[in-house]
This record gives C-alpha cells, sequence and structure tokens, in this order.
C-alpha cells in the first residue's frame, strides 16, 4: 500500500535526477568552463550533486504531497461537501464583489489573480460534488496538471540554469532574483537574444511526453485513496524525511572543492536561489571588475577632508541645536513637480515650499526601491550589489543619521503608517537605535482610512504631530523620520481631500494626496512651540518607475529634495549634481555638527564637494559625474554613456530628460572611479567597516 503510494514520487525524482545529471555532465564539458576535471573529481562531482538533488527532491515535493494528501472521497459526502462548497462560494463573493478586500486594497492584477484561483478551486470542488459519477475522470484531469506543472518546472530548471551558467559561469545567485524582479525586461532580452517560439516549443513538447509517460504509469493509484491513518502515517514520514533533508543540504554545500567551478556544479540551484534570495547580496569581487583594493580606497576617499574612511568633521561655527523632520516621499519622482515642467499641479504645496527652501534641483536616487532611499539617507553610503542593507541580515550596528543625532542626545525615531516588519524596516531601524512608531501605535479611533500599505499619509501626520509633541514636552530634542505610504498602488485614499477621488486610483492622485498630507502635516506643525526650533528635511525615496532605454535611464532617478527652516535657512538652489547619500552629511553642516564621520557622502558646501551622483538597480551600478554615466555589471562588462540633455521649456537646472550616447573609447579615470567607490563599499561592508 505505502509503497506503490510513493510511485509518482519515484517517477518525478528519476526525472528530475536525469534531468540535473545531464546538466552537471554539460557544465564540466561547457566552454565556459575553463578548468579540467579529472575522472575521479568528476564522479565526485556527480556523487555529491547526486545526492543533493535527491535531498532537494524531497523538499520541493511538499506540495505534490499537501496536493496527495487532501485527495479524499469523504470530504463530499454530507454535511461536508455542502459546507466545504459553501464556504468557498463565499471566499469568491468575498473577492469578487466585496469593495475595499483585502485583494483589492493591493491593487494591480492580484484580485484578479485571487478571484480566479478561488473561483477556479470552487468550480472544480462543485463539480466533483455535484457530479460524482464523473468525479475519477476529473480528479485525473488534475492528477494530469499537477504532474505537468512538476514536469514543466524541472525542464524549465534545466535550460533556464543552462542559459544562466551560459552567461555568468554559476548556478543561481542574486542575479536570478533579479531576473524575477525586472521580469519585463528579462523577458525583453530573452526574445531578442534565443529562439524563442522553437525553444518553447520544445519545452513544452518533452513536458506533454514525459508528464504522459509517468501518468499512464501512476493513475491506477488514484482508485484507491489512502484512509485517515494511512495519511497520517505517510505525512509523519515525508515530514522526517523533510526534517532529514533540511539539515543535510546545507552540510553537502559545505564540502569543499578544489576550484569554484567545481563547487557551484556539484550544488543543485535551487539551494543557491533561496540563499540568494535570503543573504539579499551579490559578490561584487566575484563578478564585478576590480583592481587593487588600497589602490580603489585611496581613489575613492580623495574627495574628503581628510581622505580617509573615518574622518573628524570640525566646522568653526558652534552648533545648532534644532529638532530636525526627515520626511521621505513614497515614489516621487522630480518630474511630478511643476518646477520641472509638469503642467498638472498635483503637487502645489511642495511647489510652493520649494522656494521658500533650500532645494536640491540636480538629486538623483540611489536606487528604484523604498529600502534603498532609506539606506541613502540613513546610512548615507553608495548603493551594492543586490538588495539594500536594510534587508540584509548584516544591518545592525551601523553608523547612521540616528547614531550622530542619538550622540548629541537626540531622541529618534521611525515613524511608518503601515506595519514596519514589511521589508525588513522595523529589524534594521531598531536594530541601528532607533525607536520605532508604526500602524501598532494606532488605536481604532485614530484611522480614518487605511489599505494594505498602512493608514493614509493623512493620519500619519495627525501621529507624528502627536508624538512630536511628546517628546518636546518632555524636553527631548527630536529627530523624527517619517516615511510616506500613499503614493503607491492601489493609489487609494480618503475621498473629498483633493480633486481626484480615491476610487480612480491614479498615480496622480496618489501624488496630490500625498502633497495634500504634507501641507495639512504643516499647517499643524506651525500651531506647535517646537516648530521654529526645527530644520525639515523632504526627499524623495525613489522615482515613480525605473524602465528605461538603457540600463539606468537618468530621468528615472532624478528626485525633489529640500530643506526648510523658517529663520534658519535661506530660500536658495543649489543646482550640482548631488546624490541622495549627500542630503544628511549636508544637513549636519548646516547645523555645524562636529562629529566623527564614517559617511560616505559629502557636506555639498564644502570645498573639497564633488559634483556627482550614484545609481543603480540590483546588479547594474553606475556613476553620474562629469557628463558621463559609467556602469559595471557582473561578467565584469563596463559601459559608459556621455550625456547630453534634451532641448526643453524648462530651465536647464530643470532639465531632466538626457540623450544617453554609448561611448566607444570610455573615459579611463571614470570607469576607475566608479570601480573603486563600489569595490570600496563593497569591502568595507563586508569587513564591517561601516559599523559604529
Amino acid at each position: 500500500m505505502y509503497a506503490s503510494k510513493l510511485k509518482p514520487y519515484l517517477y518525478l525524482g528519476l526525472f528530475y535526477g536525469v534531468v540535473s545529471l545531464i546538466v552537471r555532465i554539460i557544465f564540466i564539458f561547457h566552454p565556459i568552463t575553463n578548468v579540467k576535471f579529472g575522472l575521479f573529481e568528476s564522479l565526485k562531482i556527480l556523487f555529491i550533486g547526486g545526492l543533493t538533488d535527491v535531498f532537494v527532491f524531497i523538499l520541493a515535493s511538499s506540495i505534490f504531497a499537501l496536493y496527495s494528501l487532501f485527495l479524499s472521497d469523504s470530504k463530499y459526502k454530507k454535511p461536508y461537501g455542502s459546507v466545504i462548497f459553501g464556504l468557498l462560494v463565499l471566499a469568491f463573493i468575498y473577492t469578487a464583489f466585496v469593495p475595499g478586500n483585502i485583494f483589492k486594497q493591493y491593487g494591480g492584477s492580484f484580485p484578479e489573480v485571487a478571484m480566479g484561483f478561488i473561483g477556479l478551486k470552487t468550480l472544480l470542488f462543485g463539480l466533483m460534488l455535484f457530479l460524482p459519477a464523473q468525479r475519477i475522470k476529473i480528479r485525473n484531469i488534475l492528477y494530469f496538471i499537477t504532474l505537468f506543472l512538476y514536469v514543466l518546472l524541472i525542464i524549465f530548471n534545466g535550460v533556464s540554469e543552462y542559459f544562466f551558467w551560459n552567461e555568468f559561469g554559476v548556478r543561481y545567485n542574486f542575479i536570478a532574483v533579479d531576473y524575477l524582479i525586472y521580469t519585463n525586461e528579462v523577458i525583453g532580452n530573452i526574445m531578442e537574444s534565443y529562439p524563442v517560439i522553437p525553444l518553447f516549443a520544445a519545452i513544452l513538447s518533452l513536458t506533454v511526453i514525459v508528464t504522459w509517460y509517468i501518468y499512464k504509469k501512476t493513475k491506477q493509484e488514484l482508485l484507491t485513496l489512502p484512509n485517515f491513518v494511512q495519511k497520517l502515517i505517510l505525512l509523519f514520514s515525508f515530514i522526517v524525511l523533510c526534517g532529514i533533508s533540511l539539515v543535510i543540504i546545507p552540510k553537502l554545500g559545505k564540502i569543499k572543492t578544489d576550484n569554484t567551478f567545481a563547487a557551484e556544479i556539484q550544488a543543485n540551484g535551487f539551494p543557491k536561489f533561496f540563499n540568494a534570495f535570503t543573504q539579499k547580496e551579490l559578490d561584487y569581487f566575484q563578478f564585478y571588475p576590480t583592481i587593487n583594493q588600497q589602490t580603489a580606497e585611496t581613489d575613492f576617499l580623495k574627495q574628503f577632508d581628510p581622505p580617509t574612511l573615518i574622518r573628524n568633521i570640525n566646522p568653526e561655527n558652534p552648533e545648532v541645536r534644532k529638532n530636525v523632520v526627515l520626511i521621505s516621499i513614497e515614489s516621487l519622482s522630480a518630474e511630478f513637480m511643476e518646477h520641472y515642467g509638469n503642467d498638472q499641479k498635483i503637487m502645489p504645496f511642495l511647489d510652493s515650499l520649494a522656494d521658500k527652501s533650500l532645494m536640491f534641483t540636480d538629486l538623483y536616487a540611489t536606487g528604484n526601491r523604498t529600502v534603498r532611499g532609506l539606506e541613502a539617507l540613513t546610512l548615507c553610503i553608495p548603493p551594492t550589489a543586490g538588495e539594500s542593507v536594510v534587508k540584509r541580515a548584516n544591518n545592525k550596528n551601523k553608523f547612521s543619521t540616528g547614531s550622530v543625532f542619538k550622540s548629541k542626545g537626540y531622541d529618534v525615531k521611525f515613524l511608518y503608517g503601515g506595519y514596519s516588519y514589511f521589508d525588513n524596516m522595523e529589524d534594521f531601524y531598531k536594530g541601528n537605535g532607533y525607536e520605532i512608531v508604526d500602524r501598532n501605535n494606532f488605536k481604532p479611533e485614530e484611522i480614518t482610512f487605511a489599505n494594505v500599505w498602512g493608514v493614509s499619509d493623512e493620519d500619519m501626520a495627525k501621529k507624528a504631530i502627536e508624538v512630536m509633541n511628546k517628546d518636546a514636552k518632555a524636553g527631548k530634542t527630536f529627530f523624527h523620520h517619517w516615511m510616506t505610504v500613499s503614493n503607491h498602488r492601489p493609489f487609494t485614499y480618503p475621498d473629498g481631500r483633493i480633486d481626484i477621488p480615491g476610487t480612480a486610483k491614479s498615480r496622480e492622485g496618489g501624488v496630490k494626496y500625498t502633497d495634500y498630507s504634507i501641507r495639512k502635516f504643516f499647517e499643524m506643525a506651525k500651531k506647535q512651540d517646537w516648530y521654529k526650533n526645527t530644520v525639515f528635511v523632504i526627499v524623495a525615496d525613489h522615482c515613480a518607475s525605473s524602465a528605461g532605454k538603457t540600463e539606468l535611464p537618468m530621468d528615472k532617478y532624478r528626485i525633489p529634495g529640500m530643506i526648510f527652516s523658517e529663520g534658519f535657512i535661506a530660500p536658495q538652489k543649489f543646482t550640482q549634481t548631488m546624490s541622495q547619500i549627500d542630503v544628511m552629511p549636508t544637513l549636519f553642516g548646516l547645523l555645524n555638527f562636529k562629529y566623527q564621520s564614517k559617511f560616505l557622502g559629502q557636506d555639498v558646501f564644502t570645498k573639497n564637494f564633488q559634483p556627482k551622483a550614484y545609481v543603480a538597480t540590483y546588479q547594474d551600478l553606475g556613476l553620474i559625474k562629469d557628463n558621463y554615466l559609467t556602469i559595471i555589471s557582473p561578467t565584469k562588462k563596463v559601459k559608459q554613456y556621455s550625456l547630453s540633455l534634451q532641448p526643453s521649456n524648462n530651465p536647464d537646472d530643470f532639465k531632466i530628460f538626457y540623450d544617453e550616447t554609448p561611448v566607444k573609447d570610455f573615459q579611463q579615470n571614470l570607469v576607475e572611479d566608479c570601480i573603486s567607490v563600489y569595490q570600496s563599499v563593497s569591502f568595507w561592508l563586508k569587513e564591517n567597516k561601516l559599523n559604529k
């Protein structure tokens, strides 16, 4: 009985093993594998790899095990069948017709996917409930589909690993994770690079053939289903095997070899992918161009005075002790502002505030995700390959803006309208000494509107005033970093605030409502005693989108930024190119803070400031300097573009669109500068040299 029920697993496992073996043999003889293996070493690689495959398949078959576990005839008997069907119908009604349900709050195609999945499940359960004579036939169809998906995944993974190896000479790493994030770009690259139609036709044909073979060999096992006790025994056995697999797979991965190629070939792609997803970083020194480490550090640090990583900042004037409120605004491109040519008037308050502030007109975000912006504003370091430091395991005890303020006796808080566990923000900010104020701190009566991302910016503005008042009454000077949420899909907000209804779910509405909320915040702040002793820093975390004609389109990183303080900061425009990581060091300069710095951004008003900006995706790392954009990428690629402003009616300081023209003869000094930046930062992070 038990052995027969394992037949589908054995057939799928055998097929997975054969595909993995073929892939490893191809890797051994692939031209990119520029080492030769002897017979013994080849057999060792194949043995360890095959053993790893066995345990990986056990874990990968978990979904198939759950599918098998829920195969039952008893659930269709009265009254269970009717009750389950009723619950499924109610779930479908909720997803399809209830306004503001959890799926619709998320927006995009998520509601349709959820509705389709629940609807299909309801339909299939209903057919098997009301058509008992057709139950076996329907079950066989679903069984075939399940097998088909598993076989397709096995084949598709084998093909994907081949192409990944063909390009990078390694198993999956964070670049593979990156490919999941930049789906449109990746699909476009595949369409242009490979014969897609013949390739997919071959994959689907082979999938159908293999699936049909396994189906014919195993479908008889569906005629007699295990009883409840037998299922418990099978389930317990499977859990034990999964536990053993979780212990053994990492140990097999630690078996040392003489060279990197052997380690990569004997590894399994799925654990490598999982590790890349959890570790969040990409080894700079394996994939990017490098120079001598000392040379790189010397070249990068020459912009500072003194040219060392640890520097004493000693202003001539006495320190100014003011409260500081940093507002980082979700997805706010410079092109939304009227200053940069927008004629929709969707940011009337911030446009007016900019004219009363120190406005940075040529400011660039370091990345295209919120956590990258938070990294830039909190740690003041250039981006590095992979995910933001915010989401990495080694993200605590860093030298940060918060640590500088705390050294001055400030109360330091991070304010966020959603749940701060999202994107690992809570772990990052608590691990760096910040107190957290998020949705957990709201009473029900304090929330007038919320969606899946959090309470509305308007509600958060009121909470921020409350928290700031509490600190001020306690005699504390405070630094509060408020991250907004409303300018994010699904762009929903309370009606009646602006002339674009929240039901429109438009980007323009999200921008205008955020502007409205910040105006409300300032109206409330002006009534407080602490207002005149406060500096407000307002800057976007990143732009609204990142896609463009080149890897790093300039306009998709241009963001608004300003520092405002009545009677303290004189209105002016700083027009030189600067990075998001320069904003907070500039603020500290305005406050004449004396401190020991490890910041890699610069105070833009110092005499040795170099106009430049750092921009990046998860794998393309760019330097904007001297009217060139230099980009380094995995497999040690280097590209360079000359930058020329496109004609427009905007003043020169507010033109944001550039022609990026590929350069054949590189400006080598800029290439070396680019490598020096990212190599140095990657090394310092790895060696914990940017900790407090």
